[in-house]
């Protein structure tokens, strides 16, 4: 992810940034949406949103209807930055099935559903 997003002249990628890229380019969410769509605290998910309006990627607000919510969206240059980070993990999963037989391919496919449903508990 950070060569192809390097290659891009994104060299401030961070691990973390992927996900909240992701639900942010779909609209705005609240701290607390993000952090119980990623799995992790509020506080997580606030350290993620701080490092992307540091780096001009996103900006927070207080929602209108209710000012304990602080609503996060991506700036013009976050919007870039998650087609981008979109672009990388298109190309990596490309990359990564290549040669495989597509019922192989399927069947792991099956699995990983399986797992993400269940958890491994």
């Amino acid at each position: 992810m950070a060569a192809g997003l390097g290659a891009r002249g994104y060299t401030d990628y961070r691990r973390a940034d992927a996900g909240v890229l992701r639900l942010l380019r779909q609209h705005e969410r609240s701290i607390g949406e993000l952090g119980g769509a990623l799995g992790v605290t509020r506080q997580a998910a606030r350290h993620v949103v701080d490092g992307l309006e540091a780096r001009g990627y996103a900006t927070s607000r207080r929602h209108e209807g209710d000012s304990r919510r602080v609503v996060v969206v991506l700036t013009p240059s976050g919007r870039r930055y998650a087609r981008a980070v979109t672009d990388v993990v298109e190309a990596l999963n490309r990359e990564l099935t290549e040669g495989v037989d597509p019922v192989q391919l399927e069947a792991a496919r099956a699995v990983l559903r399986q797992v993400l449903r269940v958890g491994l508990d």
